[in-house]
């Protein structure tokens, strides 16, 4: 018998897919935290440890995040309420690097520096926590 690694057979974390940019972030301003938005791509190792490790289990527990995936076709409601594919979403942003990490606020803007690239694992959580405790800080002034 051959066993598999438990990575191998553990079921992928998945986030839910941005479909309205502006309910999702009315949702997010009603606990006063940021809206996560994850660009993610296809088969990105990193992508996939932020989701795993991080943004995952962040989301379980009730944190507003949602995933617009690169070079996908699946329709979103931007900012400005008009509908486009997520593909369209991520050139508008100039989004180039996945992972990217975008943390809106109440009217769409960006609240703090994006997190662009895989960061070391070491690290990625302290500075995923302290670009969240930045946006509240924001939020709530």
């Amino acid at each position: 018998m051959v066993f598999k690694p438990f990575s191998a057979m553990a079921v992928p974390v998945q986030l839910p897919a941005a479909q309205s940019l502006l309910d999702e972030i009315n949702k997010a301003s009603k606990s006063k935290d940021p809206l996560i938005v994850m660009v993610s791509l296809a088969g990105c190792p990193y992508c996939k440890m932020a989701r795993e490790s991080y943004l995952g289990p962040m989301h379980k527990q009730g944190f507003p995040i949602v995933q617009v995936d690169m070079r996908s076709d699946f329709p979103v409601r931007g900012l400005t309420g008009q509908l486009q594919t997520h593909d369209q979403l991520v050139k508008q942003w100039r989004v180039s690097i996945a992972p990217t990490l975008i943390f809106l606020g109440p009217q769409g803007q960006e609240l703090v520096d994006r997190m662009e690239g895989g960061y070391l694992p070491d690290f990625y959580g302290s500075y995923l926590e302290e670009r969240i405790a930045k946006a509240r800080i924001i939020l709530r002034n």
